[in-house]
């Protein structure tokens, strides 16, 4: 090993306090940095792997009925390699370990072999035989939920036939990746589940001898998805086809790049912050240490060592301390990892996801790291460089002092004399002061960044729950039925009251801008489900007129009073323009509402309904579970409760985790700063410090003057980050959460600033311990013997 190799360590041992600060920030903006991406990428590659081994569809279609001969002619269709037609249902589901009825889709499969398209990779059990036609294979996550494995049975409504289905076998699908009911926001594994049978059985069951309602289609790479879907719908047009989407509209699909445009923003938002501290602490010990060992500049170079030499050691001193927290970073990162993807397990559906390491993120990592170091000690080492060794062994200049505006003050003469040199002191150097002020306050802000959305999401399920849906059930009908269902269930048993909504899917075009969507029609004076915007402010429903959600509004570019073109996509699908009554900014992302008179004119229909919100006795809610089971018309109970609980398990439970990995990172940047100001201000001041004690100043006066600069500072950081908090949360609000699926609004609660500020408060007495602890073994003695 090189001397100046052997002094960079003892170097690194003298520091090791100072230098582990670093080391731990670094590590953590390196983990988060690891975490995210390596996340990302396991996410993408999972799913990429899976489309592609599974031939997962392109283009989807749903029709009221088409004959088997329709299969062939979109096979025809340029750039369409496979073509899968099926028959789909949703069932309502009797279980005996849940009271309310569940949801399934049923989905066919060819009477032999495996889909072409859409292909299923069977978890456990066996295929269904054509022979048995009660035989099907059941969705992994709803066989999890309800532990149930081949051999058991499901009762279900088919068609108004109650029928008990047996499972052979458990099945994950591409297409159900993200398992989530049409409507819903959040998957639910307990209440939908997905089974899959044979066609014919299907067929037999709800009368689709030679005909489907469903298909899927494959495109070869290169093709044009609008031109393919614009066939799609000439084709499926007259068999009442709901207009083709492509991946991008598939439910699943949609939620999974959702969820890895978070991460993205996550793994180049917030590194970012930790890795800047790091670097300013990095500057600002390097500066320091630098000026302590002008002497050993000064003798190196008097030995023969070049200013490149000497250079280049500071580097490799600051790079070296660079890499160990990059090492620890990327060991953190890859822990954290596997947390998360447990997590995501929970939620995304794979035959095989595990965490990868992916090898790109790692050479990042180091490459950052080292460049931000490197790039942080560029003036310091500049300095050691051209420091020539005759000034070198000189001491340092002391910088000149003059009274300041501020100290002529009278409250601050009055003031005892400790506070009086701690405002001087901080004063006279207002950079350093800046900087460790600004430092402190990211801590604050990280804290705020990792609690906030556990804010935001209480809001949400407050004013969803308890401002706009006060039902406390939702059914849905198999088919639009007349209104005088509505009666009957009023007089479902528990059945306080009762109103009806009209749901037709629906395109919304405006000039060239389309969207493709469900439109609601409610009463205009509704009590059980209102349209309510962000500040619980609830929106009456015109007679005539769209309301729509302002994201809906920004993609369609229109505003109030502009017209809308709307293409229904079922029954005689008509097409008509309708005036925009009004916005609102709720958390839908993307809705539109209308009077439910207005839709049944725009239908030329009479009064049918699709479902209808109840508002029922908790007393008789078994009675009426019973009857909902026995209900053949109904595919669908939603209970408003079972929803609220759900989002708690599983949304809330992973926003707590992140918080507590923020909160261990935000604590790393409070201590390593608070840590690395007070030994730096302890290393420049000891000697001043033992010359106070000598003279009569006590071991807590001393102390006051040191530790006392970093209170004011710790004091003056959290009202700042604080708001540096707020506008960051509010900047990651519309890069993230801003989306077509849900917005969720910017709700910082007094709590989690109280946290933030408690928790910055709590580390910087922690650090200040431990300082106090270095001072009370000053050696008077040996520092008073160093040369002026």
């Amino acid at each position: 090993m090189r001397a100046l190799q052997r002094k960079m360590f003892r170097d690194l041992w003298i520091l090791r306090g100072p230098s582990l600060a670093i080391g731990l920030v670094m590590a953590s903006g390196v983990a988060t940095f690891v975490m995210s991406l390596s996340t990302l990428s396991t996410l993408y590659h999972a799913r990429l792997s899976y489309y592609e081994r599974y031939r997962f569809a392109n283009v989807f279609v749903n029709v009221k009925r088409a004959p088997e001969t329709l299969k062939s002619r979109l096979a025809e269709i340029p750039g369409v390699m496979h073509v899968g037609t099926r028959i789909t249902q949703f069932v309502n589901l009797d279980l005996p370990d849940m009271r309310e009825p569940a949801t399934g889709r049923l989905l066919s499969l060819p009477d032999h072999g495996e889909p072409a398209v859409n292909r299923l990779y069977l978890r456990s059990g066996r295929w269904p035989e054509l022979e048995r036609p009660d035989e099907v294979l059941i969705s992994d996550g709803f066989a999890t939920a309800h532990r149930l494995q081949s051999g058991d049975r499901v009762r279900a409504i088919l068609n108004g036939r109650r029928q008990d289905l047996r499972i052979v076998g458990i099945a994950l699908s591409p297409e159900f990746i993200y398992q989530i009911r049409e409507g819903d926001i959040i998957p639910d594994d307990r209440r939908f589940g997905i089974f899959w049978m044979r066609r014919r059985s299907l067929e037999a069951a709800f009368q689709m001898t030679g005909a489907f309602n469903n298909a899927v289609l494959l495109l070869s790479p290169g093709t044009d998805e609008l031109q393919t879907i614009r066939e799609v719908d000439r084709l499926t047009d007259p068999y009442g086809g709901t207009g083709a989407y492509g991946r991008g509209e598939q439910s699943s699909h949609k939620f999974i790049s959702n969820e890895m445009e978070e991460l993205r923003g996550m793994a180049l938002f917030v590194p970012t912050i930790f890795i800047l501290v790091a670097a300013w602490m990095m500057q600002v010990v390097f500066s320091r240490l630098i000026g302590t060992q002008r002497e050993q500049i000064a003798t190196l170079k008097a030995f023969g060592y070049s200013s490149t030499e000497v250079g280049l050691h500071y580097l490799q001193f600051v790079i070296f301390l660079a890499w160990l927290g990059t090492g620890l970073g990327i060991g953190v990162g890859t822990w954290l990892g596997r947390g998360v993807a447990t997590m995501y397990s929970r939620f995304f559906h794979f035959p095989e996801f595990d965490f990868h390491l992916d090898s790109r993120v790692v050479l990042a990592s180091i490459v950052i790291s080292t460049l931000s170091a490197g790039i942080a000690v560029i003036i310091p080492v500049r300095k050691a460089m051209h420091l020539p060794p005759a000034e070198a062994m000189r001491p340092e200049l002391p910088p000149a002092f003059g009274s300041t505006w501020l100290e002529s003050l009278a409250v601050l003469r009055r003031a005892p004399v400790e506070l009086r040199m701690i405002v001087r002191q901080m004063i006279r150097q207002p950079i350093r002061l800046t900087l460790t002020c600004l430092g402190l306050s990211l801590a604050v802000a990280v804290l705020i960044l990792g609690s906030f959305m556990l804010d935001g999401l209480n809001y949400v399920m407050e004013s969803e729950f308890n401002v706009a849906q006060r039902q406390d059930m939702t059914l849905t009908f198999v088919e639009p039925s007349q209104g005088r269902v509505l009666s009957e269930v009023a007089h479902l048993p528990g059945v306080i009251s009762a109103e009806p909504f009209r749901s037709v899917p629906v395109r919304l075009r405006s000039e060239h801008h389309s969207r493709r969507l469900g439109l609601m029609g409610l009463r205009t004076n509704g009590r059980l489900f209102r349209i309510a915007n962000v500040h619980r402010q609830s929106q009456s429903v015109p007679e005539t007129g769209l309301i729509l959600s302002s994201q809906l509004a920004r993609v369609l570019s229109v505003r109030p009073g502009e017209t809308v073109t709307i293409e229904v996509l079922e029954g005689r699908r008509p097409v008509q323009s309708m005036r925009v009554a009004g916005l609102v900014e709720d958390f839908q992302g993307e809705a539109a509402y209308a009077s439910i008179d207005a839709v049944h004119r725009l239908m030329q229909e009479g009064d049918a309904v699709s479902g209808a919100f109840l508002a029922a006795d908790t007393r008789q809610t078994a009675e009426l579970y019973r009857e909902l089971k026995r209900t053949p018309r109904l595919i669908g109970a939603s209970l408003k409760g079972s929803a609220l609980i759900a989002l708690r398990e599983t949304i809330i439970s992973s926003i707590l985790l992140m918080r507590t990995f923020n909160i261990g990172f935000a604590c790393i940047i409070a201590c390593g700063v608070v840590y690395n100001s007070a030994r730096i201000t302890l290393a420049e001041r000891t000697r001043e410090l033992a010359t106070m004690r000598v003279i009569g100043f006590t071991r807590g006066e001393i102390g006051r003057i040191l530790l006392g600069e970093l209170a004011i500072l710790t004091l003056l950081a959290i009202p700042l980050g604080l708001g540096i908090g707020h506008v960051m949360a509010d900047f990651v609000i519309r890069a993230a959460y801003d989306t077509e699926l849900f917005r969720i609004p910017l709700v910082i609660a007094r709590s989690t600033d109280a946290l933030a500020a408690l928790v910055t408060l709590l580390a910087a007495v922690c650090t200040g311990l431990i300082v106090s602890h270095r001072l009370a073994r000053l050696d008077l003695v040996a520092v008073l013997k160093t040369r002026e």
